[in-house]
C-alpha cells in the first residue's frame, strides 16, 4: 500500500512538473512573437520615416502614372476625422495622384464632402469632370465619394433592368430569358443605370480588419488591395511605399 501511494505520489509530481514546463514553454514562445511583432513594428516605423524624408533612394521617384485610380476606404468611425482625411489626400496630391475615391460603409465621408472641398482648392467632384475619368490631370484632383448603400442600390438597379428587359422580351412573344446572369450581364445592366464607376488599379484600406468593408465588389475584381492599419496612426512613409510596391507589380490580366 505505501508503494502504491509513492507511486501514486510521484506521478501527480511528474504530471506538475510537466504542465509547468509547458505552461513555461508557453509563456517563453509568447515572449518571442510579441518581440518580432514589436521588432516589425519599430522597424516599419522606422523606414516609414527614412521613405518620408527621402533617405531611401528608390522611393523619391514613383512612376505615378501606373496608378490611374485610387480607392481608399476608410473605418466609419475614423471617417469622421476630416482633417486626417484631408491630410491624407494632400499627400496623394504631392505625389501626384490625381483620381481618388473615397469609401467608408456609413456615408460619413459623403456628408463630409463640402468640408473636404474647401480644404481641397484644387479638387473637383468626378460628377463635374467625368464618370470614366481615369487619366491624369495637372491642373486638380478628381474625388469620388462612395458608401455602402451606394453599392446596394447599384445591384438593386441593375437587378431591375435585367428584369424588366426580359420582361418586355416575353411580352412581345418571346420567350423569358432564363439564361444563368453572367459577369457581362451585370456589367452591362450598371453601365446603363449609371453605376458603373471607375475600376481602382489599388485599394488602401485604413480600419482595424483586412476587409474591403463593402466596397462595390464588380469593381476590385483586379484590384491590388493593401491593409494600412487604422486611420489614426497613417504615416506618409507608408503610404509611399504601399504606392510604390503597386508600381513594381506586373499584371498579365484586368485594364
Amino acid at each position: 500500500m505505501d508503494f502504491i501511494d509513492v507511486a501514486h505520489n510521484l506521478y501527480h509530481i511528474i504530471v506538475a512538473i510537466a504542465n509547468l514546463v509547458l505552461q513555461l514553454l508557453w509563456y517563453f514562445l509568447q515572449i518571442i512573437v510579441s518581440a518580432w511583432y514589436c521588432i516589425l513594428a519599430v522597424g516599419n516605423l522606422l523606414e516609414s520615416y527614412f521613405i518620408a524624408y527621402g533617405v531611401l533612394k528608390k522611393y523619391k521617384s514613383l512612376p505615378i502614372e501606373k496608378l490611374r485610380y485610387l480607392a481608399i476606404v476608410i473605418e466609419s468611425e475614423d471617417a469622421y476625422q476630416t482633417s486626417k482625411v484631408v491630410k491624407l489626400l494632400q499627400w496623394l496630391d504631392s505625389v501626384g495622384v490625381k483620381n481618388v475615391c473615397l469609401y467608408d460603409m456609413n456615408g460619413v465621408l459623403k456628408k463630409s464632402k463640402l468640408a473636404i472641398f474647401q480644404e481641397m482648392k484644387n479638387a473637383k467632384s468626378i460628377e463635374e469632370v467625368n464618370e470614366a475619368v481615369i487619366h491624369h490631370v495637372p491642373d486638380h484632383m478628381t474625388l469620388e465619394f462612395v458608401s455602402y448603400v451606394d453599392g446596394k442600390e447599384a445591384v438593386a438597379k441593375a437587378a431591375n433592368l435585367i428584369f424588366v428587359e426580359n420582361s418586355k422580351r416575353h411580352d412581345i412573344g418571346g420567350e423569358r430569358d432564363c439564361q444563368i446572369l453572367l459577369e457581362p450581364h451585370l456589367d452591362q445592366a450598371l453601365q446603363i443605370v449609371g453605376c458603373k464607376g471607375p475600376e481602382p488599379d489599388l485599394l488602401l484600406v485604413y480600419g482595424p480588419v483586412r476587409s474591403h468593408l463593402g466596397f462595390p465588389a464588380w469593381r476590385i475584381r483586379y484590384t491590388e488591395i493593401v491593409h494600412m492599419g487604422s486611420l489614426n496612426f497613417m504615416r506618409h512613409g507608408s503610404l509611399i511605399k504601399a504606392i510604390y510596391n503597386f508600381t513594381k507589380v506586373h499584371q498579365n490580366y484586368g485594364n
